[in-house]
């Protein structure tokens, strides 16, 4: 692959849960890293129900490998958040291509 291939910006970001110290929990969120990445749509889907129209698309990001991404993690990418499906899988390319393929879906 060459590095031009890597145009997009994406997020990546990790929940966590806490404890608020009075017995319940709070969600927070931080950005992991900022980096760039090959963006491939595999699949769209739409229909109407319930009167609404609804969607969704299958997206794969090819990322320099890093070892800090998790399935639960969440890929934004401008103002679109989408969900991690499955776990990332790292990619061997030869000399100096080492990535990691993450599979998001982004509903409508």
């Amino acid at each position: 692959m060459k590095i031009g291939d890597l145009n997009k910006r994406i997020s990546i970001i990790r929940s966590t849960v806490t404890s608020d110290g009075m017995g319940g929990t709070v969600k927070t969120s931080r950005t992991l890293a900022t980096v760039w990445a090959k963006k491939t749509t595999h699949r769209s889907n739409e229909a109407v129900q319930a009167m609404a129209t609804t969607g969704f698309a299958i997206h794969n990001f090819r990322i320099r490998y890093r070892e800090d991404v998790k399935s639960s993690d969440i890929i934004k990418e401008g103002n679109k958040s989408m969900n991690i499906i499955g776990p990332p899988m790292e990619v061997n390319e030869g000399i100096g291509g080492r990535y990691l393929d993450i599979t998001c879906k982004e509903a409508a």
